[in-house]
């Protein structure tokens, strides 16, 4: 059975998660040099962690790790909760500092949200697939995801809690929800945007859309980040300036280049053609997730691999929108190549998923 699945896996996956990870650590080294490279370090170790817990997630097969998400979907808002009374960082809680490592709940939350979500999906469709858009049956699923949302917008983290609401519309299309919903849903967006500008966002929220729209209104103080970065992308011309040779990098003006702005190092350092490659790459990526969700043998890993998708594309546009300016500045790593450990092993299981479901995929399903 095991050679079967192994047989089956989509390993293109895995071909560019490697791929993006070289990429990360190669970045890692050039923006470290200064702390002697304490970041790359323990990025390693999450990685040598991450490793041996990947196997096991693609060797259990899915749905029972499915049917225990519920508990461990309950032990990750107790976590969430408990994280706003921890000491703010860059005026956030979202971090468990143990020793000289940090544990975001937030992050691993995304995994067990998206298979407790999946699940309620596919319970709520037992009677049929159109149960899921009676407004009764719709609610109660969304309330799996509103509760970490909201929990994770208290902390405030906003690029997190955009990354579950991307996810959450992909599966429910999948799903078959009704058209009706989704152009409701587009209209309440639209209807609201302003008014949550003027009457919910928090001051700094609203500083970041209006550095935005015009970085130049503080050049030197909110508008200074995505300045620099665009600066550094520029500067990289095609071919970059070579690694430890970037202007911005190693003279501290980017910042934080290891986290958020990893791609503008890459771009200031790499060039454009190393850019436009991890682009692709996370293009074949999300392209093959999409795929393991078509070709899935039910349902479920179907809900799951698109929830998966939507993760990865949410993380990729808005990390890369935001370094070039074409996005508000949300503090979303690049999967795999931004520096954080509860990030790259939190990405890595969702990979070990997909692997997971496509490994057992039905022979049939190719013939066609």
């Amino acid at each position: 059975m095991k050679r079967n699945i192994f047989k089956n896996i989509e390993w293109s996956i895995l071909i560019c998660t490697i791929l993006l990870i070289i990429i990360g650590m190669i970045a890692l080294f050039s923006a470290t040099q200064e702390n002697s490279q304490d970041e790359l370090k323990k990025q390693i170790i999450w990685l040598v962690v991450s490793i041996p817990i990947m196997i096991l997630v693609i060797c259990i097969d899915y749905e029972v790790i499915v049917k225990i998400s519920p508990i461990f979907y309950g032990i990750f808002l107790i976590l969430l909760v408990a994280v706003l009374f921890t000491e703010s960082v860059n005026g956030a809680t979202s971090w468990f500092n143990i020793g000289s490592f940090s544990f975001q709940p937030s992050e691993f939350a995304k995994i067990f949200v998206i298979l407790t979500f999946s699940y309620a999906v596919v319970k709520i469709q037992e009677r049929g697939k159109d149960e899921i858009s009676k407004p009764s049956k719709l609610a109660l699923s969304l309330l799996v995801i509103a509760v970490p949302v909201l929990l994770i917008i208290k902390q405030p983290d906003y690029g997190t809690a955009l990354a579950f609401l991307i996810a959450t519309v992909l599966i429910l299309y999948v799903a078959g929800i009704k058209k009706r919903y989704i152009i409701a849903s587009i209209l309440i967006v639209v209807i609201s945007a302003p008014l949550l500008y003027f009457f919910v966002l928090p001051e700094h929220a609203k500083t970041r859309i209006d550095v935005f729209l015009n970085p130049n209104l503080d050049p030197r103080g909110a508008g200074y980040n995505i300045l620099q970065s665009k600066l550094a992308i520029g500067s990289g011309q095609l071919f970059g300036m070579g690694l430890l040779k970037g202007n911005q990098t190693q003279l501290g003006f980017l910042y934080p280049k290891t986290t958020d702005f990893i791609f503008a190092v890459i771009g200031e350092e790499m060039g454009f053609v190393v850019t436009v490659a991890i682009v692709l790459i996370y293009v074949i990526l999300i392209t093959k997730a999409i795929f393991v969700a078509k070709t899935a043998k039910d349902d479920l890993g179907s809900y799951i691999a698109m929830g998966i998708a939507g993760i990865f594309l949410f993380h990729m546009v808005e990390n890369i929108g935001m370094t070039i300016g074409l996005l508000p500045i949300t503090g979303v790593p690049l999967p795999f190549v931004s520096y954080g450990g509860s990030s790259l092993l939190t990405n890595l299981i969702l990979i070990a998923l997909l692997l997971n479901i496509s490994g057992r995929r039905q022979k049939a399903i190719f013939i066609e």
